[in-house]
């Protein structure tokens, strides 16, 4: 569902290479009627798939995937789970415990309160072991992604006092696909902003995620940045330290924590994460530093926000669910420029 967007062509793309997986549907409200690959030329002759209607989408998957406006995914996920089917939902709709924070930052109440006990917040290298057979898997956000994988063993560790500076930059492509002042080329072209600082709607997913690895309530400052290129996402972290720990150790935390993570790769020492590095792929890579002088752990890491954290991420999720190798379909190497 919404296939024309940017997270829905990663996943068409993605999708039709997929040993396991076979694409059977897909729906477009703006180009029905259309090939997907009238929209997207570069799947010509490789997914020349026809754009249908929602309902002819449930009829025909075992799996459909939400790539959706926050507020339209809870009556798809009903419709889902009353025909026997799992749903995998990209959109915002099944990120948040709270409805009260839902309401607060999405300006939405819950039309189906019941599909939220159905359903489980998934970053497979962090929560694989929560899932019991849920029909829906709330697929998090790119931003909330690279944030969660970088500072995961930190928290876990309990190294580091209730509360982060998140600085990130992203690609335009996180914007989606519909037109704006913001990414009208010639406004990001040869130019670099922070937007929407400290009032971003990740911010309570980051808050929510952070806080239960840490088992203790986590304040997050958030700051995102629209870097003037197509994809990728950099984050860097900044984290107060509660006990002296030297760069080495804090690196073999990183590396022991992710030990055996096919998508999950901690870099030697001092490097720091580059989005080059991770383009098209389903990798996370982290850097790791300790500024001694300030006590502080930094904590760098980069993802393709199109992959690891939306379309990549769903197909990982998708493969739990159906008990398939997790890197199945995924197995991307990076490009080298």
């Amino acid at each position: 569902m919404g296939a024309t967007g940017y997270a829905g062509a990663e996943l068409a793309r993605l999708l039709c290479t997929h040993p396991e997986a076979r694409l059977v549907a897909a729906s477009s409200v703006s180009f029905e009627g259309k090939k997907l690959s009238d929209v997207y030329p570069n799947l010509f002759g490789v997914c020349d798939i026809l754009l249908e209607d929602e309902d002819a989408v449930v009829a025909k998957s075992d799996v459909v995937f939400a790539s959706l406006p926050h507020g339209l995914s809870e009556a798809l996920a009903g419709k889902c789970v009353a025909a026997g089917k799992k749903l995998i939902d990209l959109g915002a709709d099944f990120r948040l415990d709270s409805e009260e924070e839902y309401n607060k930052w999405y300006g939405k109440a819950y039309l189906r309160p019941d599909l939220h006990a159905k359903a489980l917040y998934c970053i497979p290298e962090l929560h694989r072991a929560l899932y019991n057979g849920q029909p829906i898997i709330g697929n998090p956000g790119c931003y909330p992604t690279s944030v969660a994988l970088g500072a995961a063993p930190l928290l876990r560790a309990k190294l580091v006092s209730g509360s982060v500076v998140v600085d990130s930059k992203s690609g335009v492509t996180g914007s989606g696909r519909g037109l704006s002042d913001t990414t009208h080329y010639p406004n990001c072209n040869e130019a670099f902003s922070a937007y929407k600082a400290a009032a971003h709607r990740h911010t309570p997913e980051m808050e929510q995620t952070l806080s239960a690895l840490a088992e203790s309530e986590v304040k997050v400052t958030f700051v995102p940045h629209l870097l003037p290129v197509n994809r990728g996402i950099e984050t860097t972290m900044y984290f107060d330290l509660t006990a002296d720990v030297t760069a080495e150790e804090l690196h073999k935390l990183y590396a022991d924590f992710y030990r055996g993570e096919k998508f999950v790769r901690v870099l030697p020492l001092g490097r720091a994460a580059n989005i080059r590095d991770v383009k098209a792929s389903n990798f996370c890579d982290i850097g790791v530093f300790v500024d001694a002088h300030a006590g502080k752990a930094v904590i760098t890491s980069a993802i393709d926000n199109m992959v690891k954290g939306a379309a990549g991420q769903a197909i990982q999720n998708m493969n739990l669910m159906f008990g398939i190798k997790e890197e199945s379909g995924l197995e991307l190497v990076p490009p080298a420029f």
